[in-house]
Parts: C-alpha cells; structure tokens; sequence
C-alpha cells in the first residue's frame, strides 16, 4: 500500500512538471525573422486589399555573435499584397524560410497616399487586436509608397536598421524636427474626437522644386537641401491626422509650436535662429527649452469661449554675426529680447489661428485640460469641443527670459578688429 502511494505522488509530480515547464515552445533567435517595420499602402486596383511591406532585420548583423565569413545581409525585404497586416505573416513565410515574428516591431509605415484615404482607419486599427504588436510603436507617414521607401532606404554608417531607426528618431524626438507619434495616441486621439494626432513626416525623395527660405525651419521632409555621401532618408516635420485621417503636414517650426504649446509633454531643448533686430541681413541663432510649465487660463462658459496660454522660455543667444555688444549694454539686451518675444508671439499666435480657420481643431491636447472645466460628461459632449474650437478667442503670450550669451558672451567690435 505504501509503495503504491508512493508511485502515484510521484506520477503526480512528473505530470506537474510538464505544467511548469516554460521552454517547450522556446525559439531560438537564429529560428526567427524579427519584423522591425510594417508598410502598408493601397491598391489601386484592389479593392479591399493593402500592400504589405516587410523590413526585417538580421540581430547578428555587424555584432561579435556573427562569425567573421558570414555573408548575412542587415535586411531583408519583402513587398506582397495581402488583405491585412496580421494574417499575412502566413503568406510571407512561404517565401521566408524563418518564422515571422512581429517580437520587436518597432514601426508602422504608411504612405501619405493611403493615409489621406477615409479607409485607412479600417486597416490600421488591425493593430489592436494582435498581442505581439506593442500600444508604443511609431507611427510613420512617407510621401512615397512604403516598399519604396525601404528600398532608398540606405544608411552608411548603421547599417543595422533596427538600430538606425531608433537613433534617428529619437534624435529627432529630442530635437523638435518631429512628434513622438505613438500608436496607443492615435487610436486615443481618434476615440476622443477632439483633437489632432501629429504623426511622423519622412521621405527618401528630395524635393527638385526647392524654395530657399530665410528661415531654415520651414521645411517639411524632402525639403532639406544637402550635398555629398549620405542616406537619402529625412525625417522633417509632421503628418496632420483629423478623425484618422490625414489632412495637412507641418514644418519644423510648427511641429516645435505644437510640442511647446502641449501641457502634457516635456520638451527638451530647441537650437533655432530669428531676425537679428541689429541688423536685418543677419539671423541670430538661439537654444530654447521651457522656462516654467504652461500656464492656462479657460473661460468657457458664459459668452465666447477663450483661451490665454502663458509660454514661459529661456533663451540662450549662441551667435552674434552682427557683432553688437549686448553684454555691456542693457538696453540692447532689452531690444532683443523685446524683437525675440515679438517675433515669437506672432508665430505662435499665426499658427494657433491656422489651426483654428484651416483645421478646426488643435494638436496641443487642450480638450483634456477643457473637460475638467464640465461637472458632467453630457455637458462636456453638449459643448463639443471640435465644433467650438474655431470659433473661441485664443491668445498665446510668449515670455522670454535671456539665459546666457554663449560660451564666451562678449565679443570685440569689428571696428575695433578692422581700425
């Protein structure tokens, strides 16, 4: 009787065993082609079908765990026309002797043409239902189809492309040129009704039809001007979404507004130039960070809806082609930082206007500061924020403080230099 006992705790224990055991799926990482980008666009004569684009990445690829002969390539693409983004994974591995796997997708790239299209919201929000694909991943918009911009996508120096695109664009995100963009926002923004998402803007086609602009900031990408040995690839500017759809992009300096002017997020410093009020052939350049948080003054109810924003900014003048003496000269400092402020102010309160008039509705995340002014969700539906945007008084105030004037704030006059 206990020998019995004993052998059915043990048939027990080995049978629990097969429970605990987590590695009986395992894959190992050479088994895997990791998907770090999906591209979908239409297909002109393919109703209800989508190109999907796969850019799959190598991990071995330039690391110590690949041997010195191996032949490897960083990428691999594949382009094919299936009926959605999630079930094609199926498809492609008839081609892709590796299983597919979207573990580390990064990205969803769309082209602009597909993204102005009032369908696209019935393919992009395939990304909600699929438990590999993370709420966080970026969402890109290119003015050409997205198989085509991962063919003249070709970075010299990185040549793995899941690290290339991390770099860039977090390079980006930190210097203003584009948005976060993030999935989980989109699909929040859209839900809410309210407001615009500002996507992220890029092209590996150069714009042949260049205006040269005095400030360098109006560009959008493609518009960046450049010579020599490099990737064709720029990531400038943002896509403008309404009610998932794409209607408009913005340059540099507005997506920098759209960022300065949103309470919810923390914007590092921007390198920038205005009109030197000393002397109009020359730009000062200037490195801006927030001064203090957003200050917001809603009146909503009783009469015309408005808005005053209080945009407190330091600025650090770092060149001085002009070679005026602020630092011994009060009232010179004064005057730049009275033409800074104006000069500001009047950008800021342009592109709040733009918004307002040609987009009737805003990217700064104001609603979510707008509902807490309503006691009840009825009421806050009733005011209809979309709908009342144009319509309200909005005034941006731009207070500048000067920081420091470089590294070495004084310079010589060039009569001085010259005499």
């Amino acid at each position: 009787m206990l020998i019995k006992e004993i052998l059915g705790k043990f048939i027990l224990v080995l049978f629990l065993l097969l429970f605990l055991s987590g590695c009986w799926d395992q894959k190992e990482v050479e088994e895997l082609a990791f998907v770090i980008a999906i591209g979908i666009d239409k297909v002109e004569d393919k109703e209800n079908k989508v190109r999907i684009t796969y850019l799959i990445s190598n991990p071995e690829a330039g690391s110590s765990a690949q041997s010195g002969g191996s032949q490897e390539p960083p990428r691999e693409i594949i382009s094919f026309v299936a009926d959605d983004f999630i079930s094609s994974r199926n498809m492609a591995n008839s081609v892709i002797a590796k299983q597919i796997t979207y573990d580390l997708l990064r990205m969803l790239i769309v082209s602009e043409d597909f993204a102005r299209d009032e369908n696209f919201i019935r393919w992009i929000y395939d990304a909600t239902k699929s438990m590999e694909i993370e709420r966080d991943i970026k969402l890109l918009v290119t003015k050409e189809e997205s198989a085509t911009f991962f063919q003249n996508n070709k970075p010299l120096l990185e040549t793995r492309p899941h690290e290339y695109f991390e770099k860039i664009l977090a390079t980006g995100n930190e210097m203003g040129t584009i948005p976060e963009s993030q999935l989980y926002q989109f699909f929040r923004i859209t839900e809410a009704d309210a407001d615009l998402f500002l996507g992220i803007y890029g092209t590996t086609l150069k714009d042949e039809n260049i205006q040269t602009s005095d400030d360098p900031q109006q560009i959008t990408a493609g518009e960046f001007d450049f010579q020599g040995e490099s990737n064709l690839t720029q990531f400038l500017g943002s896509a403008v979404f309404k009610e998932a759809m794409m209607i408009d992009s913005l340059t540099i300096e507005e997506t920098r507004m759209a960022i300065l002017l949103n309470p919810s997020l923390k914007p590092g410093f921007f390198l920038g130039t205005i009109p030197d009020p000393f002397d109009e052939k020359y730009r000062i350049a200037f490195r801006m960070e927030n001064a203090s948080p957003l200050k917001f003054d809603l009146k909503l109810t009783g009469g015309t809806p408005s808005i005053h924003v209080t945009v407190p900014l330091l600025l650090e003048v770092l060149s001085n082609h002009s070679m005026t003496g602020y630092q011994k000269d009060e009232e010179k400092r004064n005057k730049l930082e009275q033409s800074i402020e104006d000069n500001l102010n009047k950008e800021f309160n342009d592109f709040v206007k733009k918004t307002q008039e040609e987009y009737k509705s805003e990217p700064f995340g104001w609603s979510l500061l707008a509902r807490k002014k309503f006691s009840t969700i009825s009421d806050w539906e009733n005011f209809d924020w979309m709908e009342t945007y144009s319509d309200m008084k909005i005034d941006v105030d731009v207070q500048v403080k000067l920081g420091k004037f470089g590294r070495q704030s004084d310079l010589p006059r060039i009569e001085e230099i010259r005499d």
